[in-house]
């Protein structure tokens, strides 16, 4: 308990709220939308990210009756421990340290590639270097650097993607003019290809590329154990998170389906740079191109915080070394941070040197982890409140109450393993399937051997003990 005591209560609503935001708009919402346009087409995308914003919401009603009635650093590892399993847990937050870990990786090579754009000359690990070191030394300090810091990355993606929408409705409805003179089409001719180009199932099959673009919105829970008041706290966070996330992404999704051009859809760069340069904004590339930048930094500073909160909590209850669990006299968990930022490193490293077989699982596994992790917290919180009337409790007496329970915890975990079903389909993304079910097997057999361990181990102490 003593260690659980020093982190820091610091962080406001406002900073949960961005925290939230910041690791959920990011790459997913900046880069990947091109892709689910090409695959799902223009109704099936927003039919994708309105399916996604549901899962999201019931995921977090769920995560907030736990998080306020536990208010944990670790949060949904600890939940899974407790109402699911031990194993469960250890797995889960093995699966959400190295979801984070490698998006580290790619996040800060990616942030250098950028910067080539403005400086070519200058080699792109020297800036990856240096973002590494800002990022590091952000976490390392006090848990208050941190959230102000995320606070004002985020609040740069927010400014723009409202500009996006208003500009964007504006050139809808034939108030601002697009650059070639001509009028916006209204979702243009909607013939049976253009409505679902690969069929209808293409919705299902893009739903795991939507939930990782929608990922990050649980890092409310895994910041609720440094909140101020987590019972007034995290509610109102999840509250506002969520309006702003379904206005932020389907809004803007509606209008990346009316402007961007055919043709535009599925390419690498950036579909706002394309919107942008058809509505006639100077500068759209330029303007893109550090909004990315941010982007990547943002998620690479929240990164480092869920990776290192969920190290700690793992070595908090016992289930790997003791060494991670150290505070410093600020709060924050500095061995949990450096070793996480390490993994970081060796997935950029395995990104150059092991593109084809070390990084490729990687990215599979994490890209696979969100989707578990959100059917963990589901569960958790199923058999939470199982327990919690079982024991003689009135559900009254919960702060926070997900509603319509046991509808929403259900539905939220099958819809979920629908979307992982989906993938099964989809030749680019089945991958996630080969090397992430071996992976959550491996977890659970470390974890039983590690228990039989400790196990042997107090049984011999006991042993020596008697004699």
């Amino acid at each position: 308990m003593e260690q659980k005591t020093t982190f820091r209560r610091k962080m406001e609503s406002r900073h949960i709220v961005m925290l939230s935001l910041g690791g959920v708009i990011g790459t997913g919402l900046f880069l990947s939308t091109g892709y689910t346009l090409e695959q799902a087409g223009r109704i099936g995308t927003i039919l994708s990210y309105l399916l996604g914003a549901l899962v999201v919401y019931l995921v977090m009603l769920c995560l907030g009756e736990l998080a306020v009635h536990m208010p944990e650093t670790g949060a949904f590892h600890s939940y899974a421990t407790k109402y699911i399993g031990p194993g469960t847990g250890y797995t889960v937050a093995w699966l959400y340290w190295l979801t984070w870990t490698v998006a580290l990786g790619s996040e800060f090579t990616a942030a250098g590639l950028l910067m080539q754009r403005w400086f070519p000359d200058v080699p792109v690990w020297l800036f990856s270097g240096l973002f590494v070191i800002i990022i590091l030394v952000i976490n390392v300090l006090t848990v208050r650097v941190f959230a102000e810091v995320e606070f004002w990355f985020s609040a740069v993606k927010v400014m723009t993607i409202i500009a996006f929408i208003v500009l964007g409705a504006a050139a809808i409805v034939g108030f601002v003019p697009l650059a070639s003179g001509e009028a916006a089409p209204l979702f243009g001719p909607l013939t049976e290809g253009e409505l679902f180009p690969n069929g209808a199932f293409a919705i299902l099959m893009t739903m795991l590329a939507v939930n990782f673009a929608y990922s990050g919105t649980e890092l409310i829970g895994v910041a609720a154990g440094e909140a101020v008041d987590p019972k007034r706290t995290i509610p109102l966070a999840i509250r506002t998170t969520i309006v702003r996330l379904v206005v932020f992404f389907v809004g803007t999704i509606i209008v990346l389906a009316i402007l961007l051009p055919t043709d535009a859809k599925g390419v690498l760069e950036s579909p706002f740079v394309a919107v942008f340069e058809r509505i006639g904004i100077p500068f759209a590339a330029d303007i893109m191109n550090f909004v990315i930048l941010t982007a990547i930094l943002s998620a690479a500073n929240s990164g480092l915080y869920a990776a290192s909160r969920m190290l700690w909590s793992l070595s908090d209850q016992q289930m790997i070394s003791p060494f991670f669990a150290k505070l410093s006299q600020n709060g924050v968990p500095t061995r949990a941070v450096i070793f996480s930022m390490l993994g970081g490193l060796f997935a950029l490293l395995s990104s150059v040197y092991a593109a084809e077989s070390v990084y490729i699982a990687l990215v599979s596994i994490s890209g696979l982890a969100v989707v578990v992790v959100w059917m963990s917290i589901s569960a958790s919180q199923y058999f939470f409140r199982r327990r919690y009337l079982r024991e003689g409790h009135d559900v009254q007496n919960l702060v926070y109450r997900t509603p319509f329970y046991p509808v929403v915890p259900i539905v939220s975990f099958l819809i979920c393993l629908l979307s992982l079903i989906g993938i099964a389909f989809d030749p680019t993304q089945r991958v996630a399937l080969y090397f992430g079910i071996p992976f959550i097997g491996l977890c659970y057999l470390v974890h039983h051997l590690t228990k039989k361990s400790q196990k042997r181990s107090v049984e011999d102490v006991k042993t020596e003990k008697s004699s």
